[in-house]
């Protein structure tokens, strides 16, 4: 982990002992930790599926994140945060604590397109990195 590092983990109520949310755009909450002091902030998502007019990622790079620690996430989500220059580690499962011991251990893999949830609400939505030549389409 780097020194000074903040990442994100999506949250249901927030803090260290919260479950990861495993819906990376729909997570209530955000609890963004500082990596160096392990000092912890819980973020509201205000986002688009939340009645906000902002994405997650957005929330996310105002509050100075340079990396997500997910369960899983879908495409669009993956190349917002990626456009946003804050990396993406999927395959968190547990708690926050859990999620952050596993990815100080190097047992989290960076995110790729082919990690992307294949779940039917991102089909239906009309976008995929296959169907529209790696670029989104809204």
């Amino acid at each position: 982990m780097r020194e000074g590092m903040r990442v994100a983990i999506p949250t249901y109520k927030g803090g260290l002992d919260d479950v990861v949310c495993e819906h990376f755009g729909r997570a209530p909450t955000f609890t963004v930790v500082d990596i160096a002091t392990n000092e912890y902030k819980i973020v509201p998502n205000t986002g688009e599926h939340f009645g906000g007019s902002r994405h997650a990622p957005e929330i996310l790079a105002a509050e100075g994140v340079s990396a997500v620690i997910c369960s899983n996430l879908g495409p669009r989500a993956i190349q917002m945060l990626s456009e946003l220059g804050i990396k993406v580690f999927v395959g968190a499962s547990g708690t926050v604590r859990d999620a952050l011991r596993d990815f100080s251990a190097g047992r989290l893999r960076e995110a790729s397109y082919e990690d992307a949830c294949r779940d039917a609400r991102h089909a239906a939505a009309g976008w995929h990195p296959r169907w529209s030549g790696g670029g989104m389409r809204w």
